[in-house]
């Protein structure tokens, strides 16, 4: 099942004297989140007048934060979007969405467990499935993946000698 909203990251600091702040993506492209025009800081709807990105994180003017002092109150805020406000593209999803799917194996039918992380890495995700065993199953479609049901919470997978952790 989708949630509704998607956690993408937490305001750090203000940014210098005029009120913006900054927000840190877990996991996002900075780009990715400055496009979006309504934010929900600690739970409330934001509507973002300006972000733009700086480094690796976004910088953003919102409505009645105007000095340094507007913006510090917002300082560990956690910041999320709203699931149907975000466009992937087809055969993407995002980390929460997956979580807590149920993987099985394609070939077998066997059920191997929850995936209960997604680990990132520079060429690619991992996902971290637990059951009677722990696997590190590499997140590459029509190679490990065979199929991803988010509406069902079954991941499809192609299993090889070598995912699970206690396997040479």
């Amino acid at each position: 099942m989708r949630p509704e909203f998607i956690p993408v990251g937490q305001i750090v600091n203000a940014h210098g004297i005029r009120g913006e702040v900054k927000l840190n993506p877990a996991g996002f492209d900075p780009a990715f989140l400055a496009a979006f025009d309504t934010l929900y800081i600690g739970g409330k709807e934001t509507k973002v007048k300006s972000a733009r990105v700086h480094k690796s994180t976004v910088l953003l003017v919102l409505p009645g934060v105007e000095d340094m002092d507007a913006a510090l109150a917002l300082k560990g805020k956690p910041v999320s979007i709203r699931r149907t406000d975000a466009h992937l593209p087809e055969g993407e999803y995002f980390d929460v969405e997956l979580e807590g799917c149920t993987v099985v194996d394609d070939a077998t039918g066997e059920a191997l467990g929850k995936l209960t992380r997604v680990l990132h890495y520079p060429a690619h995700k991992v996902y971290e499935v637990k059951g009677e065993r722990e696997y590190l199953i590499p997140a590459v479609p029509q190679v490990f993946i065979a199929a991803v049901d988010i509406d069902a919470g079954v991941v499809r997978v192609h299993m090889m000698k070598g995912l699970a952790s206690d396997e040479n």
